[in-house]
């Protein structure tokens, strides 16, 4: 009984309030009531009105709310705010109600943007309350705005924090500096142990203080947080401080620098430390010396490309004393020291009130003509021509346009700042010059005579697992930074680097791998590697990668352009060193999964053949583009493919021509152990279909173990549709549970008669059948029908193409 009686006592206390709010409701609006010409408006309902009450006073009623039958708080999650709508989620489910539909429609009426049709979200509530931290953190929303964002007992920030996964900080930073702030402390403390993902997009030029507030996120991000992965993406000229700042965060390496405050969760006694011997092998090796290698190497390339710059401003300082006048004002104007830059990277980490003696630039750039002067009379000339690197944009000192901006024309002077600076920018010895600097620094040389922190400055705490590197160009100095810093990061499990220009910088990094290979605890189990243009050819790098990663599991790599080395009659062209290249067979290696686009150009299928005999555990191959010089090559491939990788489940082909190895495609489908074959864009049936249709349904019929077929972009058409269809008749061992006909010029006719073949042979339900991308809007009504029967044996996947509006995009294109 005593369930029942704590019932009504709560209905009797939402009464006692529907009551009183009604009456409150009643003589505030009887006045407006009287006075209106129109007359009286429809009174909301008492139910509504109590609501709104209780969602008003939900500060003192909250406990009350939380102790209501179901029903009624059904009613009342819609009129919370987000606060506590998100607060009530654990009593909502134990009375078996589900808020999703609710933080779905506040998504929609709120953020306004539709996700991805990729994207499968479970959880609304974390994706708004994610979304939302990011936009209050940034300025684009206005909690102000609405009465379900504002509510003064609860901080927007904390109170989303927790659900926070993924963080973007895009462009000058913005977000950084308000995080690291005094009132943020709880914020970053609940970032730190549920943000995983830290990504920046479209970074900027930034300041000292912006990159010094980065230093310290990142510090308590990665080193005393959660975060394993870091990405960045779209940087076409990185700034190379703030890129090697953000690489030797987040391979652990932490030195906080003069004037700046301490971190409070290291202690004084972690402050104080000294890395362990253990330690100090660990990161640089047995053979160099107990230095921070990766500070050191980052100092003296910046000192480096300071000098040079100074050096040009010595020399163009007659023509230009005007223009630089003038910058400089422009530049104290906008709060930003011209004067700052000048000096090597170790004096940023200094307050920005700290001053410095007028005659440092005067002594900086002196020492660095006459240094880069010697230098560049003793760099010799590259061998072979290389792709040239995008650089960062010219500091203030006599280049056009100031290194920071404020106002509505920032963007549009960066973008003009762009396209002239680095058209402008021509490749001296410069670059050769700070190659000497940065590899006598990895060579493991003295560097006592740069002035530059030794490891036991510097702490070693937690670093990332994965790292990502989208469409960011890496200058001379940024490669042989991170390539140092892979060397020893045995904690990286995973790494990205896509379109990033290395040109000939890809042998410093196998060099890095094949060091982290032997390092012990070592966890790079995947990489991914795609550019342009590389100095050697794919399937040579591909070689060498196995070579130097023989542990490794999942090998992605693309390269859109030929080699200069696929050309034998380019004058010049030198080959790669000798320890990168070998012919001696490859180890056996661990790969499991290997994705290959090739660039135009036939390939030598022996090279291929030696890779996929060394990797004996392979279970996925994909092949993009590639060619053969004769169908008997790509028969070589797949007859090693049937001998030596026996565990091959899963096997892809896009975007090559096998019209004329149709019995090396019979010879696949008669392969008793792949479980997945793709041919997408292959142009299977564009020879003798007549032939080849009835012998490839034949294979298939015999095939039991096949489970997925992906035919995309091969011209089936109906007739090879119809023919498709004897694959599941009463006679077919076939298992065959996924197909996908996309992009087949298949009509709604022929979909309709394969739908009632399927009937009259009474198959089962056989998974999914994918449609996109065909003819099916010329006869919408028969379409209709056939998917309505198909659907009866099948998942249907289908879209609404315009066939007709594609066909003329094509044409408009041609």
């Amino acid at each position: 009984m005593a369930a029942p009686e704590a019932w009504r006592a709560r209905s009797c206390w939402f009464c006692e309030v529907a009551a009183a709010t009604t009456m409150e409701a009643t003589s505030r609006e009887a006045a407006p009531a009287k006075s209106s010409a129109s007359g009286p408006s429809a009174p909301p309902a008492l139910f509504e009105l109590c609501g709104r009450a209780v969602s008003a006073h939900m500060g003192v009623l909250e406990s009350g709310v939380w102790a209501l039958p179901g029903p009624i708080l059904q009613s009342i999650l819609p009129l919370l705010n987000i606060y506590y709508l998100e607060r009530i989620e654990e009593t909502a489910l134990k009375k078996g109600l589900s808020t999703q539909a609710i933080w779905r429609r506040l998504w929609d009426e709120l953020m306004k943007t539709r996700p991805s049709s990729l994207e499968s979200v479970t959880c609304w509530r974390a994706k708004f309350m994610e979304a939302f931290f990011s936009h209050v953190l940034r300025g684009t929303i206005d909690v102000s705005s609405d009465r379900r964002l504002c509510d003064q007992r609860f901080s927007p920030l904390l109170h989303s924090s927790r659900h926070v996964r993924q963080l973007t900080i895009c462009n000058m930073l913005q977000g950084a500096t308000e995080l690291v702030a005094e009132p943020n402390r709880r914020v970053l403390e609940t970032l730190a142990s549920s943000l995983h993902t830290l990504k920046f997009r479209h970074l900027l030029f930034s300041d000292v203080a912006a990159q010094q507030s980065l230093r310290q996120l990142l510090h308590q991000l990665i080193h005393h947080g959660a975060v394993s992965q870091v990405s960045l993406y779209s940087w076409p000229v990185p700034e190379s401080a703030l890129f090697i700042l953000i690489l030797t965060m987040s391979a652990g390496f932490w030195q906080p620098g003069p004037g700046g405050p301490p971190c409070r969760l290291c202690g004084e006694a972690s402050r104080g430390r000294a890395p362990s011997r253990d330690e100090g092998s660990l990161l640089l090796g047995s053979r160099r010396p107990r230095r921070d290698a990766a500070e050191r190497c980052a100092a003296a390339l910046m000192a480096s490309r300071r000098k040079s710059e100074a050096k040009q401003t010595a020399r163009a300082a007659p023509a230009t004393r005007v223009t630089r006048r003038s910058t400089q004002e422009s530049l104290i104007a906008g709060g930003t020291d011209p004067k700052r830059d000048l000096h090597p990277p170790a004096t940023s980490y200094e307050a920005p009130g700290t001053k410095r003696p007028p005659s440092a630039p005067a002594t900086t750039s002196s020492a660095s003509a006459s240094s880069s002067t010697s230098s560049s009379k003793r760099a010799p000339a590259s061998s072979a021509p290389q792709p040239k690197p995008l650089k960062r944009f010219k500091r203030a000192a006599g280049k056009k346009g100031a290194r920071t901006r404020q106002g509505s024309g920032a963007e549009s002077e960066d973008l003009y700042d762009f396209v002239f600076i680095v058209a402008g920018e021509k490749e001296d010895g410069e670059e050769m010059e700070i190659g000497e600097v940065a590899c006598g620094a990895l060579d493991g040389s003295d560097p006592s005579c740069l002035g530059l922190p030794a490891l036991e400055a510097s702490q070693r705490f937690r670093s990332i697992s994965t790292l990502e590197l989208f469409t960011v160009p890496l200058s001379t100095e940024a490669a042989l930074t991170l390539c140092h810093l892979l060397s020893s990061w045995v904690s990286l499990e995973s790494l990205t680097l896509s379109y990033n220009g290395l040109g000939s910088n890809i042998f410093r990094l196998l060099d890095s791998l094949r060091a982290l290979s032997g390092q012990a605890g070592c966890r790079l189990r995947a990489l991914h590697l795609s550019d342009l243009f590389s100095p050697l050819p794919i399937l040579e790098l591909t070689r060498a990668i196995v070579r130097a990663l023989p542990l490794l599991r999942v090998l992605s790599i693309r390269v859109d352009h030929p080699s200069q080395r696929d050309n034998p009659a380019v004058p010049g062209n030198a080959g790669p060193p000798s320890h990168i290249i070998g012919d001696e067979e490859i180890p056996e290696n661990c790969l499991e999964q290997l994705e290959m686009g090739f660039p135009r150009g036939a390939q030598p299928a022996p090279l291929l053949c030696s890779v996929l005999k060394a990797s004996g555990s392979l279970q996925q191959l994909s092949l993009d583009s590639a060619t053969f010089a004769s169908p008997q090559d790509f028969g070589l491939v797949l007859q090693t493919l049937k001998e030596y990788n026996l565990a091959l489940k899963r096997l892809s082909f896009h975007d090559m021509n096998l019209a004329d190895c149709q019995s090396e495609v019979l010879f696949l489908l008669q392969n008793l152990t792949l479980q997945e074959i793709t041919f997408s864009f292959c142009r299977l049936f564009e020879k003798r279909p007549a032939q080849f249709l009835p012998e490839m349904v034949a294979a298939m019929k015999g095939n039991s173990t096949l489970k997925g077929l992906r035919l995309p972009g091969n011209r089936l058409g109906n007739a090879g549709l119809l023919a498709l269809a004897d694959v599941f008749s009463e006679d077919s061992s076939s298992s065959l549970c996924q197909l996908d006909i996309s992009s087949n010029c298949i009509k709604p006719d022929g979909l309709l008669e394969f739908a009632k073949r399927l009937e009259r042979w009474g198959r089962g339900a056989f998974g999914h059948l994918r449609l996109f991308q065909n003819w099916l809007d010329q006869d919408a009504v028969t379409a209709r029908e056939a998917i309505r029967r198909l659907r009866a044996t099948c998942h249907v996947v289908s879209d609404s193409w315009d066939s007709s509006q594609a066909f003329a995009d094509y044409v408009s294109t041609m």
